[in-house]
C-alpha cells in the first residue's frame, strides 16, 4: 500500500503557466496548450474559482493530438506509479489543480459510471478495500459509456458503478462541457460490493466510496473540506 499523498500542500499558488514550467521535460508543448486553457476561461469562472484555478482543470481534460501526450495520462502514470519523488515536477500544478477541485462543491451522494474495454474482474473480491490513487473521470450517465469512444457495446468490458461521497462535477470547467463528468481525487478508497456478469463479455464491478480513517490525501489549503460536512 502507498503513502498517503502529501507534500503539495505547502507549495504556493501560482499562475498556472508558472505552475506548468517544471513540467516541459515531462510533457514538451505544456506551456502552448495551458496557454489555449487560459485563453477559453471567462473573466469570473463559476464555483468563486480563478482564472488559473479553472483553467487548471480545463488544462487537465485537454485532449493533445496524441492521447498519450496529455497532461491527464501523465499525470495519473506518475500518481499511479507510486514514486512521490518522481512526483517532484508536478507539485504547483498539483496545488493549483487540487485547490480548484476542492473549492468546487462535493456532488451529492451519487452512483457514477467508468468503464475499460477489458475484464479486469478478477483483480477485485467482494469485501475487499482498494484505493485508487489517480484522478478517475466518471460519468453521471451509463449510456455515455456505450459510446466507441469509450466503451462501446460489444468486446470484453468493465463497468465500475461507484456510490461516491465527494466526487466533483467539473462540466462548467471542462474542455468537454456537454458532459457531465465527475472527477473523483486521488486517494479514494472503497469497498468491493459485488461482482456481476449480466450478459457475456460485459462484467460490472459494484464499488462504495468509505471515508478513511486515516487521510489518504492531504487537503491543499487550511479548512478544505474534502468530504461533505456531516450535519
Amino acid at each position: 500500500m502507498l503513502c498517503p499523498f502529501i507534500g503539495y500542500a505547502q507549495e504556493p499558488i501560482l499562475p498556472l503557466i508558472d505552475a506548468c514550467i517544471p513540467l516541459q521535460l515531462i510533457i514538451p508543448n505544456i506551456l502552448k496548450y495551458a496557454s489555449i486553457a487560459l485563453q477559453r476561461i471567462p473573466d469570473n469562472p463559476p464555483d468563486e474559482l480563478t482564472r488559473d484555478e479553472s483553467a487548471a482543470i480545463h488544462l487537465y481534460t485537454m485532449e493533445w493530438d496524441n492521447t498519450s501526450g496529455s497532461l491527464y495520462f501523465h499525470l495519473n502514470y506518475a500518481l499511479r506509479k507510486g514514486d512521490r519523488e518522481g512526483l517532484q515536477p508536478w507539485l504547483k500544478y498539483l496545488k493549483l489543480f487540487l485547490t480548484a477541485l476542492v473549492k468546487i462543491p462535493c456532488s451529492a451522494s451519487q452512483v457514477v459510471w467508468r468503464g475499460l474495454k477489458k475484464n479486469i474482474t478478477d483483480e477485485f473480491q467482494k469485501g475487499a478495500q482498494i484505493i485508487w490513487w489517480a484522478f478517475s473521470s466518471t460519468t453521471k450517465s451509463l449510456s455515455v459509456l456505450e459510446n466507441d469512444l469509450y466503451l462501446g457495446t460489444t468486446g470484453e468490458r468493465t463497468i465500475f458503478s461507484i456510490e461516491v461521497l465527494n466526487g466533483r462535477n467539473i462540466r462548467a470547467h471542462s474542455y468537454f462541457n456537454d458532459e457531465e463528468e465527475i472527477l473523483l481525487l486521488p486517494g479514494t478508497f472503497m469497498e468491493v460490493q459485488s461482482l456481476l456478469n449480466p450478459a457475456p463479455e460485459l462484467h460490472i464491478v459494484h464499488l462504495k466510496q468509505i471515508i478513511p480513517k486515516e487521510p489518504l490525501l492531504e487537503p491543499p489549503f487550511e479548512d478544505a473540506c474534502l468530504y461533505p460536512k456531516i450535519e
